[in-house]
């Protein structure tokens, strides 16, 4: 790299990275770098590790070169950090919405009984294998996983009645269906889980 550019401001080498100066880039992203890896420090994605939050730092330097306009009042050393971190939290947020990812893609109980096969899913081998573990598990004689109470409920539900039906066919008060639901949403979780 040039010692030309050491003399130059980090506007002045953005305006020029922006031009598609490539040794105006590196200049500003060596004299970036060891800050982006202090302040990394700081943060912790899940699933990652620090080099990941470091490419994450990068990328939010990479936006602020492209982005920054040279006119406004904001300094680039101002601005950089902004974006360097906007887009390590923003990765983080993404990191935290894919560790509850098990429970978005969860099994729902809003299924209907069709014969030996249950709707709404794909029919991929890991899916029939997964329906017939769960009908296993629901209904199987035998299986202690729910009480009786509940398999009468969870057939009335998957009938397609509502709570407070289900409490009138079954004698108990609603909250006692709806305590029941949790219990079985539970079970087969914990089933599914082992």
């Amino acid at each position: 790299m040039h010692s030309r550019f050491n003399s130059y401001t980090d506007e002045t080498l953005a305006s020029m990275a922006q031009k598609g100066d490539s040794q105006a880039e590196e200049c500003l992203i060596r004299r970036y770098m060891d800050e982006i890896r202090e302040k990394c420090h700081i943060y912790f994605i899940a699933g990652a590790d620090s080099e990941d939050v470091i490419q994450e730092g990068m990328i939010g330097l990479f936006k602020a070169i492209q982005s920054f306009e040279c006119g406004k009042e904001a300094a680039f050393r101002t601005y950089a950090n902004i974006c360097i971190n906007r887009q390590i939290i923003s990765a983080i947020r993404k990191a935290s919405r894919q560790k509850h990812e098990p429970l978005n893609n969860s099994i729902s109980l809003d299924i209907r009984d069709d014969g030996d096969r249950m709707l709404g899913y794909a029919d991929t081998p890991e899916d029939i294998l997964m329906e017939k573990n769960l009908s296993d598990i629901i209904w199987d004689a035998g299986s202690s996983v729910l009480s009786s109470f509940e398999k009468k409920v969870l057939r009335e539900y998957l009938a397609g009645q509502s709570y407070s039906d289900i409490a009138e066919k079954l004698g108990r008060n609603t909250k006692s269906i709806d305590n029941a639901m949790q219990r079985i949403r539970k079970k087969v979780t914990a089933q599914i889980a082992n």
